[in-house]
């Protein structure tokens, strides 16, 4: 994507994005995550709310080498994102050698661990790796909006409508323990779907 077309992008998405009213679920979680360096970890349909709700506090977000990656990366990078590049099917180590570097500077990174193609909602463990090998908590959170759209993508995103209301919700901090990838996928993926099952009750 040319410089133009990400800046009219961003644009367009700052211009939707600030009729938005937000409401947090779960603070406390985040306050008990916030006293270090630690992984946020949504799945890939919840990333526009929270890409503007998270704005402006120097996360690293890890962003793939794929054509949607290449979406994201102009406007995230305008809304104060640092870029961590690479992914499970792309760059992963370049992307998994950042996030390491991030985490032990103290910062705060974000992960989709469904992304950057699917399946929906289905772990890559590999990209929690980082949290697991720095020893940080890891933060479920997701996204709920009173109105909106899904796109007819993979991950079927989420796009609040104008005005809507949306809902940030945090869940209970996951400390990564005995190196097994799989329990940490499984545990992950549950605290998520818990998370969302809120969507019903809010909308």
């Amino acid at each position: 994507m040319n410089a133009l077309a990400s800046f009219g992008l961003a644009t367009a998405f700052r211009g939707l994005a600030s009729t938005w009213r937000f409401e947090v679920d779960g603070r406390e979680h985040h306050d008990l995550a916030a006293c270090g360096p630690f992984v946020y970890a949504l799945w890939h349909h919840a990333l526009l709310p929270l890409l503007w709700w998270h704005r402006h506090r120097g996360i690293t977000l890890l962003v793939s080498r794929h054509r949607d990656g290449e979406l994201l990366a102009g406007p995230a990078a305008r809304l104060g994102y640092r870029l961590a590049r690479g992914s499970s099917t792309r760059g992963g180590a370049s992307g998994f050698r950042a996030l390491l570097r991030d985490l032990g500077d103290g910062r705060v990174v974000a992960v989709t661990p469904d992304g950057p193609t699917g399946p929906a909602r289905q772990v890559k463990s590999g990209v929690l790796r980082a949290a697991a090998v720095a020893g940080v908590p890891i933060l479920p959170v997701t996204a709920v909006a009173s109105r909106g759209w899904r796109l007819r993508t993979w991950d079927r995103l989420l796009v609040p409508g104008p005005f809507a209301r949306v809902c940030v919700r945090y869940g209970t901090p996951l400390l990564p323990e005995g190196g097994n990838d799989a329990a940490l996928g499984r545990a992950v993926a549950g605290a998520l779907d818990a998370l969302g099952e809120y969507q019903e009750a809010f909308a």
